[in-house]
Order: C-alpha cells, then sequence, then structure tokens
C-alpha cells in the first residue's frame, strides 16, 4: 500500500514514509497462528483456504490520512482521506433510526467508492451493504470544521451522487449485484459494465463426472420483484409433489440460496408435515450433525440446505439421492461440487445402486440469468432462455438436449 500511495520510495533514495499507528494495526489485523491455515482442514477446497486464511473479522474499519511524507492509520473520519471498511464496520456507526448515537455525515462527501470482492457481501449481510449506500451523500447535520472555500458548488446543491464513482468487483455474477449497480451507479457519464465470456469448457456443469439427469427447469416470471413468489409456486405446485409422494426420491436435498427462501420453504414444509432436516447458516453444530446422520440414514425425506451454510463450512453431504436447486447457486463451483458429492463413495456400501436412479433439477426463469451464465456457458444459456421447451436436460458430456 505504502508504495501505491507513495510511489517506490526504496530505490529512489527518497526519505523514509512516516507510518503512524502500525503498530496497532499489526496487533488487530496482524497473522493469527500459521496464518489461519492450521484451522483450516487439508480436505477443503483451494480456494476456501485462500478466502477463509488469515485474518477473518468481517467488522473492521480504518480510517487514512496522508501527506507527502506521511500516512496516518486510524485517523478521525472527518479527517481521513481514504476509509477501509467492511459493511459490518460502517454499519455499526451508522446505526439505524431510533439510536442514541448515530454518525453518517461522512458519508456525505464520497467521490470513489470501490468495492472489491463484492460476492463476498452476499454470504455476509447484504442489508449491511443496502444500509450503507442508503445514507450516502446526505446533507450533513453538523459542519464538522469543514472549509466551505474548499466545497465544490455541485456538492452543496445535492448533486454528488451524480459524481462520484463506483467501481465494482465480483468473482461471480449475480441478479443482486447486477440490480445494486444499476440502482446505485449513478454518475452522469453513464455506466460500463464489462462481463467474461463463459465458454462451455469453463462452465461448472463441465466440471460433473457424476452420470445423472440434470434437469433444467423454467418458470415464467414477468418482473424480478415478482420473481420470489413466482419460484415457490412453481416449486410447490409443480416440482414438489414429483418428489414428496414417490418413497423412490427419499434423501432429497434442496439447495438453497437465498435465507428469506429457506425460512419460507421451512414454513412451507411444517405446515404441510412434510418430513425434513433443516441446515442453515445459524445451525448449531450438533444440530448440523443430527440433521446429517437422519438425512443419510434416510429418516427424513428432504434436507432444505442454504448456500450461505455450504459457503462458510463447505462440507460433503453424504446420502444426497436427488438434488434440487431451488434456483441458481451464486457460486457456480458449488454446482458440480454438489453434484459429485453423489458418488457412490458417500452413497454407503447398502444404499448405492447406480447413477440411472439419481436425478438433478434445477429452477430458474430469465431474471437469473446472470447465475446462469458461468453455470451452463454462454451458448447453452441462450438455449435455456430463448428455447420454446421450458425443460432441458443435460447429461454428462454437457449435451444439451
Amino acid at each position: 500500500m505504502i508504495d501505491l500511495l507513495f510511489g517506490d520510495t526504496k530505490d529512489s533514495g527518497e526519505k523514509r514514509i512516516n507510518l503512524m499507528n502500525y503498530k496497532r494495526f499489526i496487533k488487530e489485523f496482524g497473522p493469527d497462528s500459521a496464518d489461519g491455515q492450521s484451522r483450516i482442514s487439508s480436505r477443503k477446497p483451494d480456494d476456501y483456504k485462500q478466502l477463509f486464511a488469515g485474518n477473518i473479522d468481517d467488522s473492521f474499519r480504518v480510517g487514512l490520512s496522508l501527506t507527502k511524507k506521511s500516512l496516518k492509520l486510524y485517523s478521525d473520519f472527518y479527517s481521513s482521506d481514504i476509509i477501509i471498511a467492511s459493511p459490518l464496520g460502517l454499519r455499526l456507526i451508522i446505526g439505524a433510526a431510533g439510536d442514541a448515537k448515530r454518525d453518517f455525515d461522512f458519508l456525505s462527501s464520497i467521490d470513489l467508492i470501490i468495492m472489491d470482492q463484492a460476492d463476498i457481501f452476499l454470504m455476509q449481510n447484504w442489508e449491511h451493504v443496502l444500509h450503507l449506500f442508503d445514507h450516502l451523500h446526505r446533507k450533513p447535520k453538523e459542519t464538522h470544521g469543514v472549509d466551505f472555500s474548499r466545497v465544490k458548488l455541485w456538492v452543496l446543491e445535492l448533486w454528488s451522487k451524480f459524481y462520484y464513482q463506483l467501481l465494482l468487483f465480483t468473482a461471480v455474477p449475480s441478479p443482486m449485484i447486477t440490480g445494486f449497480f444499476n440502482k446505485f451507479s449513478t454518475n452522469f457519464s453513464g455506466k460500463l459494465t464489462i462481463r467474461n465470456e463463459i465458454h462451455l469448457n469453463r462452465a461448472a456443469i463441465n466440471n460433473v463426472y457424476i452420470q445423472c439427469s440434470q434437469i433444467f427447469h423454467r418458470f415464467d416470471c414477468q418482473s424480478y420483484g415478482q420473481m420470489a413468489d413466482a419460484r415457490f409456486e412453481f416449486f410447490t405446485t409443480k416440482i414438489l409433489p414429483k418428489f414428496r409422494h414417490d418413497p423412490m426420491m427419499i434423501r432429497t436435498m434442496i439447495f438453497i440460496p437465498s435465507y428469506f427462501d429457506y425460512v419460507r420453504l421451512r414454513n412451507y414444509f411444517r405446515n404441510e408435515d412434510i418430513g425434513f432436516s433443516q441446515i442453515c447458516e445459524y445451525s448449531k453444530p450438533g444440530k448440523v450433525a443430527k440433521a446429517r446422520h437422519i438425512f443419510f440414514y434416510g429418516g427424513r425425506h428432504f434436507l432444505l440446505y442454504t448456500e450461505r451454510y455450504h459457503f462458510y463450512h463447505r462440507p460433503i453431504i453424504k446420502g444426497i439421492r436427488h438434488l434440487i436447486f431451488y434456483e441458481p447457486p451464486v457460486y457456480p463451483q458449488f454446482y458440480s461440487e454438489m453434484v459429485n458429492a453423489m458418488n457412490h463413495a458417500n452413497q454407503g456400501k447398502k444404499m448405492f445402486t447406480d447413477y440411472s436412479s439419481m436425478s438433478v433439477t434445477v429452477l430458474y426463469n430469465k431474471f437469473d440469468l446472470p447465475s446462469l451464465l458461468p453455470l451452463v456457458g454462454t451458448k447453452s444459456m441462450t438455449k435455456l432462455l430463448s428455447n420454446n421447451s421450458n425443460v432441458h436436460m443435460f447429461i454428462t458430456e454437457n449435451v444439451l438436449h
């Protein structure tokens, strides 16, 4: 960071940069034992090891104040040139309506926001991000010692939201991130989105080696706001009855990216007296172990399983014979991970018959386009969305039928 802000000072012969509060920074954010690797199982995927290594505290905020020859860490936000923070770290300062102590005037003068790894925010709490942006560029309640001679006219006119820049980086496309970017990227010069074309050999479905049917069901939806209700209606009336009453469909996992959809399905299953186990990001370890045990031995017909839990733990769930993706996963690699977890080694010696009796079901609609792209590739995605048929099947060799 020193070289980024001040240039390479090591070989220039210039005076060293004065770095203030560095010891405090190392104490709070320095690596733990073995850079965090000691607490991560060697069996976890490489991307998991890389993401969760080191300090993974999701509540932090640091102000940076710059001069020609110095960098002060932990400077007051109103005298800071740069703020490095997590959504939760800022949310705790911003507060909520009714809180005795709130502070968000410092957000009124933001010129540039860089959201790095925005997809991770989806796995934390996206509401913190929305809450933060709802408090951007508001009229300050106090002056905070501002030099009004330096304040631009368009700031006084409360036009800052039309001048600030938003740079958003994400490892995976997402309808929520796309909608967020379109709403809050308000610079008068316009906006630009860059996406990588995903060829079939790079699509997640190409990494599946289990030879079972993978059936994609398209349902109609008129608007993004109606998508949750339309998906729920389609699932409960068209998909669930086929699995609920067939004894051959026992040990069906329902993979649910959204926690709100998970709660809705959980309540529906309870009201309809449908036997199920459940694992979500709020489940305690003992409850998780019990749910996995019951599911493996067929004690419950269904297992409700959230993507956020999988993101933070990445376990191999054994005993899956039928897998339903309530919607395409946020992380495309989770698709191949979950399908490949259905291999015979995870079924038990007396439980495995053959892959032809297993199935994978995916629900999608036109608003799932960002998530479908890395899942099936550009060409297959076009067929899924434009073909007259609402049902499409993939086989292991990734040939669309």
